[in-house]
């Protein structure tokens, strides 16, 4: 596939995961209402926040047929295409571990403050992956800003202290991480079966029968492989990437004329993965933390269901324009999911008031509609501004 055949709505609600990971991120005070947060690991259920990162995962693999397919189209290699994917995948474990230890910097045995660290390491990050409009007279301008970001993190993680004898880890991989291991296995499930569903509905499969055989524990004997290969032994990321894909092959194989058809396969799909996951809560709770299978299917199924009614009310009946603000977040998805935390590293930093929301005293109506504002500006308004700018990070 290419975007030439791309769907709008995609890019919709990826901007729509996008900007709700933005707002359960910020919700992180005492007294909102649980079914806007995270649950514990040991709750059999789930709140908006335990869908919207598998949400956003799912929107992940439905982009992996275009962006691989466009490679293909221009006649590139299988080697060449191969070492993009694995490129693409180092830069978001890299970015993903560091973003996971920025969380624990103890700025007493590190000798710079959390917020000092994390903002060079972030600094340091954007000038790495910064989309570079390279031409033959600035290409050396952008090599030096390249090594100038290595030059800013090196340093970062050699001096990085979580406690007195705590230094820089690579067993959390982090959101991104987890993304990029879920974003490898698609994309060369992608490269090798194309857009044959009878090759790719089976490798979904297997990675759900993993996630379930990880859960039972009949894969302990993989132990030592799971600090470095866990997510992929664990089969849960994989699983709802591919389930992404999945949908968008099916897409391609309907005609324009044929839309009531493709609208009836992915929500019929999307009921059956939900009434799959509640039957699995036999065995398996419902949790996000645990990473289960039944969670995975009902996040699966929500995201059906509810991209088939975008799609629907998108790109069939073409009433798109209540939609298009969310179209700038999607189109640059990394860069608007990075930029809000150094936004917070700052405003901790030099202990600036616009957080004033989170105070304690005030009614949770106040800091769930704090955070709303936090997330639409972040997610909406600086998208947009990124956008007229030509700001983005590229993998």
């Amino acid at each position: 596939m290419t975007n030439q055949n791309r769907i709008l709505s995609i890019d919709i609600m990826r901007g729509l995961t996008l900007v709700l990971m933005l707002f359960v991120n910020d919700l992180y005070m005492p007294g909102v209402p649980a079914w806007l947060g995270h649950t514990k690991a040991s709750f059999d259920g789930m709140g908006l926040a335990d869908w919207v990162f598998p949400g956003f995962m799912f929107m992940v693999g439905m982009s992996v047929p275009y962006s691989i397919g466009n490679r293909i189209k221009r006649g590139e290699s299988t080697m060449r295409i191969i070492g993009h994917i694995i490129i693409r995948t180092i830069s978001l474990l890299i970015i993903g571990v560091l973003m996971s230890n920025s969380r624990n910097v103890n700025g007493e045995f590190t000798g710079i403050s959390k917020n000092v660290w994390s903002l060079i390491m972030y600094s340091g990050v954007f000038l790495i992956w910064n989309n570079y409009r390279r031409t033959e007279k600035n290409a050396w301008l952008i090599t030096t800003l390249r090594l100038l970001g290595a030059a800013m993190i090196i340093p970062m993680v050699i001096i990085f202290r979580g406690g007195e004898n705590s230094g820089f880890s690579y067993t959390s991989w982090g959101i991104l991480g987890t993304i990029g291991w879920g974003y490898l296995v698609a994309a060369l499930v992608y490269l090798w079966a194309g857009n044959n569903l009878w090759k790719t509905v089976p490798a979904i499969l297997f990675f759900l029968t993993l996630n379930i055989l990880s859960k039972l524990h009949l894969l302990d004997f993989l132990r030592p492989l799971r600090p470095y290969l866990g997510i992929i032994i664990n089969g849960n990321a994989p699983f709802i990437v591919m389930s992404g894909m999945l949908i968008t092959l099916i897409l391609s194989k309907q005609s324009t004329d044929n839309f009531r058809k493709a609208f009836l396969i992915i929500s019929s799909l999307g009921i059956l993965s939900i009434i799959l996951g509640f039957f699995l809560r036999q065995w398996f709770i419902i949790s996000k933390i645990q990473a289960t299978p039944s969670w995975a299917l009902i996040c699966n199924g929500i995201s059906m269901v509810l991209f088939a009614l975008l799609y629907l009310l998108i790109d069939v009946k073409k009433r798109s324009g209540w939609g298009s603000f969310l179209r700038p977040a999607g189109a640059n998805s990394l860069t608007i999911y990075l930029v809000p935390d150094m936004f917070y590293y700052i405003i901790w930093q030099l202990s600036l008031p616009f957080l004033f929301y989170k105070n304690t005293d005030f009614p949770p109506i106040l800091v769930v509609a704090g955070s709303v504002v936090w997330a639409l500006f972040m997610g909406v308004g600086l998208a947009i501004l990124l956008e007229k700018i030509n700001f983005k990070l590229k993998l």
